[in-house]
């Protein structure tokens, strides 16, 4: 199908229902010249919830699109992130992550083999990597760094050194995994808009990036894979679950109830979480 497509309808498919992009002109231009290389991180600190599925969603835009894509488990960045995933855990949680990533992928029908999927310690230990963090951590400011991870870091009254870590971290990601373009929440925003000023001073190049809306969760904040609510758990059959799917919840409907599930080998299990 992407061979048939013209750039500016690859275009149309890699940016349509985004918040935000960064860097238009130049995504226009690579789509001239060959297929776009993007990447999606996602930190695993919790348990992914129902609102994965947005990013998911545009996975296979990108894939329909003939995008290369990668999906990173950021196992480093869990744990930097005031320690939401014990150094012990990072090796489960990225097990049970990719699990239920790759189970979400499927029931909307994306194909597992044109994804690459990469764990963030595999390169984040390097040598050259570490070397690159140093030296952007020579040019970025505390104010700079505390800024960027605001809406992404938790925030407590006595920040850890490495959350301040975390947004250039971030950046660097774009350089080793050899891509065009970051995928992320618009709550990501102000780490695109970091790597954007740093990445060019250690001599790399600007990416373009690209926003999804984000999913409010109960509190009326975005919805997050590590803090949750449980009141009640369902399993659905595959049937179901496509019946499910057809259901539309007015904004009333969701400003009062909000789902996160995970999949089984024969089930999906849904949590419903009530205000």
């Amino acid at each position: 199908m992407a061979d048939q497509l013209s750039p500016d309808e690859k275009f149309h498919l890699i940016t349509r229902n985004l918040q935000e992009v960064l860097g238009e002109d130049k995504l226009k231009q690579i789509l001239q010249e060959r297929e776009l290389k993007v990447y999606w991180g996602s930190a695993t600190t919790g348990k992914p919830h129902v609102a994965y599925f947005v990013p998911m969603s545009k996975i296979a835009d990108f894939l329909k699109a003939g995008c290369e894509v990668t999906i990173l488990f950021a196992d480093l960045h869990a744990y930097l992130d005031n320690m939401k995933a014990p150094w012990e855990l990072l090796e489960l949680r990225v097990k049970y992550y990719e699990q239920v990533i790759k189970a979400m992928l499927e029931s909307i029908g994306v194909p597992l083999e044109k994804l690459k999927f990469i764990k963030g310690t595999d390169y984040q230990l390097s040598r050259e990597y570490t070397l690159d963090v140093y030296r952007l951590s020579s040019m970025v400011t505390e104010h700079d760094a505390k800024k960027a991870g605001a809406e992404v870091v938790k925030q407590v009254e006595h920040p850890l050194l490495s959350g301040l870590l975390y947004p250039g971290l971030q950046a660097l990601d774009e350089e080793y995994l050899k891509v065009d373009a970051q995928f992320g929440g618009v709550d990501q925003r102000k780490i695109f808009t970091l790597a954007e000023k740093y990445l060019p001073s250690l001599g790399y190049a600007k990416r373009v990036h690209l926003m999804n809306p984000m999913v409010p969760g109960l509190t009326g904040a975005k919805m997050s894979s590590s803090e949750e609510v449980r009141l009640q758990k369902w399993c659905y059959s595959r049937k179901k679950l496509r019946f499910l799917s057809t259901i539309f919840l007015t904004p009333s409907a969701i400003s009062h109830f909000s789902l996160c599930g995970c999949r089984s080998q024969k089930s999906i299990c849904w949590t419903l979480k009530k205000m």
